[in-house]
């Protein structure tokens, strides 16, 4: 798979649960993808099915319209059907090289990765690009254990030729930290969701990793 499919700086992971009702999220991510967003990974674990292929939808006709990437969390089933970008696996999902088997071409493949040794696999495996983190201490990261920092993601970055996302904690005070290691951009989630304005906090963002640009594809 071409690296240069992988054009994106800032990856915006959801969390439904952070809004009261599903208008207030939707439109939470509208307002992330009109700050600039081109790369949204649909991760809401919790939904059955229908639901989530329901959601799926809504979501590729939305990154559509803002011309951004679609990727659903571990459903390669839901990624195919609606027509995604790509599909994000865990540890704990079907390996790249199985899922690479089922999709070939179709779609791109990230891995969450959260050490130097998992990132190997993963590259080995075929992943198209990985996060890797905690880099920092956040709450939604603590059962993956302490914070990796930056040093092992450097180490990370000399080690595979893949594009590296850093995720965890990264806060617009980081962003330079994080891209002066190596990172090819940041994977966010609260940092946007919970933000009082959306679209001027992906903008500030965006802006800081225009300033700060790690390896480019």
């Amino acid at each position: 798979m071409s690296k240069q499919l992988i054009n994106f700086r800032l990856y915006l992971i959801t969390d439904r649960k952070i809004y009261t009702d599903k208008n207030s999220f939707i439109n939470a991510i509208e307002a992330a993808l009109k700050g600039g967003v081109k790369a949204v990974q649909l991760r809401e674990k919790d939904l059955n099915t229908r639901e989530l292929l329901g959601l799926a939808y809504k979501m590729r006709e939305l990154t559509k319209k803002y011309h951004a990437k679609l990727f659903i969390n571990d459903r390669i089933d839901i990624a195919l059907a609606i027509g995604a970008d790509g599909v994000h696996i865990g540890q704990k999902g079907i390996p790249a090289h199985a899922v690479r088997k089922i999709v070939q071409e179709k779609l791109r493949i990230g891995v969450s990765t959260h050490s130097l040794e998992e990132a190997l696999e993963a590259e080995r495996d075929g992943a198209d690009f990985i996060t890797i983190g905690p880099i920092y201490k956040t709450p939604s990261k603590l059962k993956y254990g302490k914070p990796i920092g930056v040093d092992t993601l450097r180490r990370v970055k000399s080690a595979i030729s893949i594009p590296v996302f850093g995720i965890g904690g990264i806060k617009l005070d980081k962003v330079k930290e994080v891209m002066d290691a190596g990172a090819n951009g940041i994977a966010l989630i609260s940092a946007i969701l919970a933000s009082k304005d959306i679209r001027k906090t992906t903008e500030d963002f965006l802006r800081l990793l225009n300033q700060n640009e790690g390896q480019t594809y």
